[in-house]
């Protein structure tokens, strides 16, 4: 028995070690505070992409005392040396707090890897990423007052079966290469880190097991959908700690009228008789609301797509009500005189998770914000869309920022030959002129101000109703 009792407790101390080891893990990008500018710097991925607007809405809707800024500063088609090149005017000049700082997939190139020599193409690009990096790294260093947080890129899928799209053998060792120059820069600088590549090819692997053509990296292996960038904005999230972050978790007793327990909320007013239960709550957080609209130039998937996938409603998203001592039965729930669904007695004692439920008041609060924010979104597009212009067309032509007639005639000489810059000719003959700016600024700054006056927590009426 001694010996047994030894080989329990260091059972539980390996338990206990791995959990303080997962929390040090799980908490190595610090938190956003208050008054925070977070910007994001990237290639397409994060220009086009939504998963650092998702992560603002996290923290809009389970911090909305706490007003900070997310910045998208990605730009299509960038490699580590055109982000270098545009440091000072793209991305200092927002002057972030905390800079994320992402790259690899136009770095480790794409169709020479099919060719006749694949592995001395991929090495070719892997020593130029690093000495691109390093030219980067220098002016990371320099910059005081910013926190840096490498993230490792959101991976190329080589091993879903897509028709008509044959994968480029070698790419993602490539970039998973570059991933760890990024970590050993991270660790030698004492920055933050996170890898977005290895936990999404885990994904990947998982389901193609049974769909071959699975994947959360897009059609093209490049570009994640919805889920995808939902997936990354979780991966991020949990790698801020903020997996057992509650929007409310309570308990009521209905027996004793009483609160058992309460977290991130406050439960008041208990009263019941003949089979009702009535009481006040006022949650400090919302509920996530999860975009069930595939957004996007031909997307398919949502953001609501990504739960299939990870553990967001049980980690992330948990506004739990547990009612106990309930008389067994069927019980119709109300919010606000809003009919939200029925459940057993049993459910209740268990536990529900509201923030699964889209019609109570709570979610439909979040749900406005979850909107605004994504018109924020395409506003911030055009922004982006403008710095294209400027740093990939501009910028080589000594035409940076002169938002003239020349660089107007320049960029008409050049549209016949390249549909980008055909695509992006409207918005740049709008946003070259600093007042059309500045409206489109202050569209954002209002559209910011007003989710932060309506994400405000709101004391509401849970009535239970015995059917």
């Amino acid at each position: 028995m001694e010996g047994f009792d030894i080989m329990k407790k260091f059972v539980v101390l390996c338990f206990c070690l791995s959990l303080i080891v997962d929390s040090i893990y799980s908490q190595a990008i610090p938190v956003f505070k208050e008054g925070e500018k977070v910007v994001f710097l990237g290639n397409s991925i994060t220009d086009g992409g939504h998963y650092h607007s998702f992560i603002w809405l996290y923290y809009m809707t389970r911090f909305p005392n706490r007003d900070l800024r997310i910045m998208n500063a990605g730009i299509g088609g960038n490699t580590a040396l055109d982000m270098y090149k545009r440091l000072d005017a793209d991305v200092f000049s927002k002057n972030p707090t905390t800079l994320v700082v992402t790259f690899g997939m136009n770095d480790s190139g794409y169709f020479e890897y099919n060719g006749d020599d694949g592995a001395s193409f991929g090495e070719k690009k892997y020593r130029e990423t690093y000495e691109n990096f390093k030219l980067m790294e220098e002016r990371l260093k320099g910059l005081s007052g910013t926190k840096i947080v490498m993230m490792g890129s959101s991976p190329y899928d080589e091993t879903a079966k897509i028709e008509d799209n044959t994968a480029l053998r070698g790419k993602n060792d490539v970039m998973q290469r570059i991933v760890a120059f990024q970590k050993k820069s991270a660790e030698e600088n004492n920055w933050e880190f996170l890898d977005l590549n290895a936990p999404m090819i885990a994904i990947n692997r998982k389901f193609q097991a049974s769909d071959p053509g699975f994947t959360i990296c897009g059609l093209d292996r490049i570009h994640p959908e919805n889920d995808g960038h939902m997936v990354m904005a979780y991966l991020f999230l949990r790698e801020q700690g903020l997996d057992a972050n509650a929007v409310a978790d309570f308990e009521v007793n209905a027996s004793k009228k009483s609160v058992a327990r309460s977290e991130n909320c406050e439960i008041s007013n208990v009263r019941g008789n003949r089979g009702t239960l009535s009481f006040d709550y006022l949650a400090y957080s919302l509920p996530y609301p999860l975009d069930t609209v595939p957004r996007g130039w031909n997307a398919k998937k949502s953001q609501a797509d990504a739960i299939k996938y990870i553990p967001f409603m049980e980690e992330m998203n948990r506004e739990i009500i547990k009612v106990t001592d309930l008389e067994k039965g069927d019980y119709k729930m109300f919010i606000d005189g809003e009919e939200i669904g029925v459940w057993s007695s049993g459910d209740l004692s268990k536990g529900v998770n509201l923030a699964a439920e889209t019609k109570t008041p709570q979610y439909q609060q979040a749900l406005s914000i979850m909107h605004l924010n994504e018109v924020r979104w395409e506003i911030e597009r055009n922004f982006r869309d403008y710095a294209w212009i400027q740093f990939g067309f501009f910028q080589e032509r000594g035409l940076l920022f002169a938002n003239n007639r020349a660089s107007l005639e320049a960029l008409d000489k050049e549209t016949g030959n390249n549909g980008w810059l055909r695509m992006h000719r409207e918005n740049y003959a709008r946003m070259m002129h600093q007042s059309f700016r500045e409206i489109r600024q202050a569209e954002i700054d209002m559209i910011v101000s007003e989710i932060y006056g309506i994400n405000q927590p709101v004391k509401r009426k849970i009535v239970l109703v015995k059917t």
